[in-house]
């Protein structure tokens, strides 16, 4: 009876580790987070609608090192300005045609250089990393955006840099966002939209090539 007891709990013990091993292979590795803010302007343009534009949003990024991709996302508040009895443009008449975009890369592939990123001022970022891809995702007020196409068809670029390491140094401390493709160009222009990370791995991580 003692036997067939411990026989009972040897293979309860192995299904269980069995189980476990299962699921922390299913699980992998957890992603690299990023995450940040920016604040922007479109400026005023004939060929963008509605210009100029204010732009405020937080964003966030999951790098997966051991698959060399990542997942990016932005949520944005836009707004236009009013006008003077001229019908020239008045930054003091803001919050003109309120409305939110939700946008999203997915599974893109990392480039570990910043070849082809907007410059972001003096002094100059030296190190970074970059995505670029078609949006999985791009809606205006929780809709497809009036502008986009259905599926998305838009690109976006998006750009982390800083400086070089060292005791006095960020290395990953910008962010910028590049839409690509006419339509989205009209609305957000084809100019960087800028931000700053404000959350950032502590610890190296992997870089796949």
């Amino acid at each position: 009876m003692k036997s067939n007891t411990l026989t009972s709990a040897a293979r309860i013990l192995s299904l269980l580790l069995l189980i476990s091993g299962t699921c922390a292979l299913a699980q992998g590795p957890r992603p690299v987070h990023f995450g940040g803010l920016f604040n922007d302007y479109v400026p005023l343009s004939a060929t963008i609608s509605g210009s100029p534009y204010e732009m405020h949003g937080q964003w966030s990024m999951d790098v997966h090192p051991e698959w060399g991709t990542a997942d990016f996302a932005a949520d944005m508040t836009m707004s236009g300005f009013g006008r003077t009895e001229a019908g020239a443009v008045d930054p003091t008449q803001p919050i003109v045609n309120p409305h939110t975009h939700h946008i999203k890369l997915t599974n893109v592939r990392i480039t570990w250089d910043m070849i082809g990123c907007p410059t972001y001022g003096t002094p100059v970022p030296t190190v970074g990393f970059q995505l670029n891809g078609k949006v999985s995702l791009l809606t205006g007020n929780g809709q497809i955006a009036p502008f986009e196409t259905d599926p998305p068809s838009s690109t976006l670029q998006v750009c982390i840099s800083g400086g070089t390491e060292g005791r006095y140094t960020v290395q990953t401390s910008n962010m910028t966002l590049v839409f690509g493709g006419l339509a989205a160009n009209k609305h957000f222009g084809p100019q960087a939209i800028h931000g700053v990370v404000r959350i950032a791995p502590t610890e190296p991580f992997g870089i796949v090539r």
